[in-house]
């Protein structure tokens, strides 16, 4: 969506302020209409309708009244009554720009995006310097995949007034997708210091604190939101993230009561309320709940893997083997996942196929990324794609049945064709730059996500970023990227794991230990890989006993698992117990895992 230059905005409120005036309201009509006002600006639409159909029988016009009704509609969310009073453009003298911004406001809310860039423009031409305007077209912009262009309409409602409010809130939001939920959380509280009892802005700004590491000032800051309107579902929603993080599951699930069904429209939050019902044994309700976020988000790996282990625990064998069937066959899918496929197969009498399913897990060396699933070729998506080019949902699945048919070059001309068409798009930026990866074109690769981050910047990119500087011999460089990720966004496990990784590659076992330790506090202890890594560092760190104890548990999880054995097998050796038992288990990890150096010393301990 592009706008007309200022230069010409300005010649038109020019030619505004030559029109005649408004005529005289009667003075009944206008006691109504500012108390509307007033209503309106306290977000209560009801009362600002009541307020306007009095001034109406007071003697004010439809024309009048057209854009205040049709805000006070909008905050109802009566689409089809705003567009009653909105649609035909007929605004009094005076209300024009307010009028055209509420039918922007409405066509974006109904998804028509085209018109609401245009009732924007004609807005824009009459009120050139409104902020509030500004942050509009903001929020239109983000929406159409402008985000780059978002950022700077933000940034220009600012300049008009660095106080403002909304633009406060705006940049908070896009900030915070870019350099971390810290920097949002210090425009929410500059916006909170002009505007202390904005609801919207205190359950925006907990989120930011939560986000951030910032745990006691998220549950302070939710507190008073509970106090301010104890009916909030979102309050009650961080409330519960932060219990889930603390690992009280029992206070999130009571939290997530308070919510009910009012965040479904989140995925966030009907991953969260699966995975509490899976961990209080509630599978099959959990397997609903998960299964809709697999559906709106079908490359969420958390999600993916969650859903499988609830159709897992429902008994839903059928269903498991037919969703994630596909999944598992991929060459890269997660041992994980195949170990839960593997269950569902024994489960349903056919031990081949488990059998075979448990070899695969054995043998893989995980991905720090899960796959990303299409269910068909590319000749499933050119259609849609041919006719939507701009359409990011008819773009990636394209792309990705391009990567995974082989067609490196068609994926980066679909790709870069939908970065021509959306310049400012972080997700545009990312898409080329998979296809550019794929294709073998890592510098030019690192290139596009770089530019990606300073837009929006998901885990998943810094790993792509590690990739491709790795295959550009910039691999130096990520050490300091992932700590300044990590510290911008530190729910980030991915993050984590990574810093850990690197800290263990450069001999650093203590600080490898600490932050995998960590992760294992944080919902790890069920991750076998995650496990075994610890225990190598804690054996590296000269603590066998944790080493041990790590271990165990990694080959309780999974005794076919060469990484577990190796790990138990070396632990048991350096406390010099169970011989016999340490060789079984580092002769089953080079059987099925192959020889390393690490393996090779142990097993010469033992003779």
């Amino acid at each position: 969506m592009r706008y007309a230059p200022l230069k010409a905005a300005l010649v038109a409120l020019g030619a505004l302020a030559l029109s005649p005036p408004l005529a005289a309201m009667p003075e009944a009509a206008k006691q109504h209409s500012d108390t509307a006002d007033r209503a309106l600006r306290r977000g209560d639409g009801l009362a600002a309708e009541i307020e306007l159909k009095a001034a109406l029988k007071s003697g004010a016009t439809k024309p009048d009244l057209a854009a205040p009704m049709g805000e006070a509609m909008l905050l109802q969310g009566n689409f089809t009554g705003a567009r009653q009073w909105l649609a035909a453009g007929n605004f009094g003298k005076g209300t024009e720009a307010r009028g055209w911004t509420a039918l922007g406001k409405l066509e974006r809310a109904q998804g028509n995006l085209p018109a609401a860039g245009a009732a924007f423009d004609k807005a824009l031409r009459l009120t050139p310097k409104d902020p509030a305007l500004w942050v509009e077209i903001g929020r239109l912009r983000y929406l159409g995949g402008e985000h780059r262009q978002a950022e700077q309409a933000a940034d220009t409602a600012l300049s008009f007034d660095p106080r403002h409010v909304r633009g406060l809130e705006l940049k908070a939001q896009l900030v915070g997708q870019s350099l971390g939920y810290g920097e949002a959380a210090d425009y929410y509280g500059q916006a909170l210091d002009a505007a202390p009892g904005d609801l919207a802005l205190m359950i925006g700004n907990a989120a930011a604190l939560g986000e951030s590491g910032q745990n006691r000032e998220m549950l302070t800051m939710t507190r008073q939101v509970l106090v301010q309107a104890g009916g909030a579902p979102r309050a009650w929603f961080d409330l519960a993230v932060l219990a889930a993080r603390a690992g009280d599951i029992g206070t999130a699930r009571a939290m997530l009561g308070r919510v009910g069904e009012r965040l479904d429209d989140l995925p966030a939050a009907l991953l969260l309320r699966g995975a509490m019902e899976l961990e209080a044994g509630n599978a099959n309700l959990a397997a609903q709940l998960l299964g809709r976020v697999v559906e709106r988000q079908p490359a969420n790996p958390r999600g993916q893997l969650l859903f499988a282990r609830a159709l897992l625990e429902s008994g839903d064998y059928k269903a498991l083997l037919t969703r994630l069937g596909p999944l598992a066959a991929r060459a890269d899918a997660s041992p994980y996942l195949l170990t839960i496929m593997a269950r569902a197969y024994e489960e349903v009498g056919d031990r081949l196929a488990a059998g075979q399913m448990l070899d695969r897990a054995a043998a893989v060396t995980p991905s720090v990324t899960m796959p990303v699933y299409e269910p068909g070729g590319p000749g499933t998506y050119a259609a849609a794609w041919q006719g939507n080019q701009g359409i990011l949902g008819a773009a990636v699945p394209y792309v990705r049945s391009l990567i995974a048919a082989g067609d490196k070059a068609g994926a980066v001309r679909v790709a870069s064709r939908f970065l021509e068409l959306h310049p400012g798009s972080g997700d545009a930026l990312g898409l080329a730059g998979d296809a550019q990866l794929a294709a073998g074109n890592a510098a030019a690769a690192l290139q596009l996500y770089q530019a990606a981050s300073t837009v929006r910047f998901p885990e998943l990119l810094l790993v792509r970023i590690g990739e491709a500087s790795d295959q550009i011999g910039q691999g130096a460089a990520m050490p300091a990227l992932v700590a300044q990720y990590a510290d911008r966004f530190p729910g980030s496990r991915l993050a984590l794991r990574m810093a850990a990784t690197m800290a263990a590659a450069t001999g650093d076992w203590a600080a490898a230990r600490a932050l995998l330790e960590n992760l294992a506090l944080r919902g790890g202890n069920g991750d076998v890989r995650l496990l075994a890594d610890l225990s190598y560092a804690q054996l590296r760190n000269g603590d066998a006993k944790a080493a041990l104890d790590s271990a165990t548990r990694a080959w309780l999880l999974q005794p076919a698992s060469p990484a577990a054995a190796q790990a138990r097998g070396m632990a048991l050796v350096e406390l010099g117990q169970q011989p016999a038992l340490a060789q079984q288990l580092l002769v089953q990890a080079r059987r099925s895992g192959g020889d390393n150096p690490l393996l090779s010393a142990a097993l010469a301990k033992l003779k």
